[in-house]
């Protein structure tokens, strides 16, 4: 079987599909809120009744335990909200300062390969890095985004972006969550995806203190370039005017 780094990327819809709707909201976003909406869009996606959506989001603090989570991984049990999650995955952290994604693209328009398709989560999440001068690496023994942190010591690297992915019908949902500024310690109340060995660390941490918008525009362009062309989408729904598009 082929290791993820040598995947073909390329994720682009058939050719006369509509451009995936690009949602940024504002503020932060309970999670059962989430869930409900990105449950109902992708049934509607999947009936043909709906476009494809990313939706960028943050969250109030949370851990959520994905379907491979350890109980023995959550160590501050009490500390903030714990959500069971359908995701693939362990246990993470979601909180203000981090950016999610929630992906919903429908593979039937795209290839029904679901380990190519974590591939290009990879890659987008480590060519966002890389156009803030971050250098992200996948892991063959892992999922997710990792930084080497050689002034910590030999072979020290900590994980800067999660991924945990759910199909129904062949459309995605769950996706990335990247941290621009989060609040680190509060990873310290579980084991994060259950790797006990590697830490965890941010755009701010490593001395990067760009703003979430910075991050959103090269989000935008990086996916552009693996999944094909967005429509900025305002929280309603409804879409921006034209000048916004081209900012």
């Amino acid at each position: 079987m082929a290791e993820r780094e040598f995947l073909t990327t390329d994720f682009q819809a058939l050719a006369g599909s509509p451009p995936v709707e690009w949602v940024i909201d504002d503020g932060l976003v309970p999670y059962e809120l989430a869930i409900s909406e990105m449950e109902q869009r992708v049934g509607a996606i999947a009936r043909g009744e709906a476009r494809e959506r990313v939706w960028l989001l943050e969250h109030p603090p949370l851990y959520t335990a994905g379907t491979s989570a350890d109980p023995q991984d959550l160590i501050a049990k009490n500390r903030f909200p714990v959500f069971e999650t359908g995701r693939g995955g362990q246990y993470t952290y979601h909180g203000p300062g981090q950016r999610v994604a929630y992906v919903m693209l429908d593979l039937k328009r795209r290839r029904q390969d679901v380990r190519a398709f974590v591939s290009a989560l990879e890659q987008w999440l480590i060519d966002t890095l890389w156009g803030h001068h971050i250098r992200g690496e996948r892991r063959e023994d892992r999922v997710g985004v990792w930084v080497r942190r050689p002034e910590k010591g030999a072979d020290v690297e900590d994980k800067i972006a999660a991924i945990g992915i759910r199909l129904r019908k062949w459309v995605t949902f769950h996706g990335i969550s990247l941290n621009i500024e989060p609040e680190l310690e509060h990873f310290s109340g579980i084991v994060p995806c259950g790797i006990q060995k590697h830490g965890v660390t941010s755009f701010v941490d490593l001395g990067l203190p760009v703003t979430m918008e910075d991050v959103d525009i090269v989000m935008q362009e990086k996916f552009e370039q693996i999944f094909g062309p967005v429509q900025l989408m305002g929280p309603s729904g409804l879409a921006l005017p034209l000048s916004h598009e081209t900012l």
